[in-house]
């Protein structure tokens, strides 16, 4: 009968033991922040500082894919010049990026 009673309390978690069950999932955690969380954030936030630095002149690609020439401004739209007197309205949001970092990114490399 003690035997069993010894058995029970060998099974009991000491503090450390409980503590060390819980380091893998805080190093997943830590590896998931700086590898995915973290840049993601940066990402947004310089993403948030482009539109917010926006100015007429600026050739810009929508997240539809259409290029175009920032001709006016206000808080929450923008108008794009597509074309030769084609003027369209759209979202602040559906900015993408710049029209002229994507043609550098997508020019082939001389060499």
């Amino acid at each position: 009968m003690t035997g069993v009673a010894w058995a029970a309390d060998a099974a009991a978690p000491s503090g450390m033991a409980s503590f060390a069950q819980f380091v893998p999932l805080i190093l997943i955690f830590v590896v998931f922040y700086f590898l995915l969380i973290r840049p993601q954030q940066k990402k947004a936030k310089e993403h948030q500082n482009y539109l917010a630095n926006l100015k007429k002149g600026d050739r810009v690609i929508t997240g539809g894919g259409i290029h175009g020439v920032i001709t006016g401004l206000t808080d929450t739209a923008v108008t794009l010049e597509v074309a030769d007197n084609v003027r369209i309205k759209v979202s602040r949001s559906a900015i993408a990026g710049s029209a002229v970092e994507a043609e550098k990114q997508a020019a082939p490399a001389k060499g």
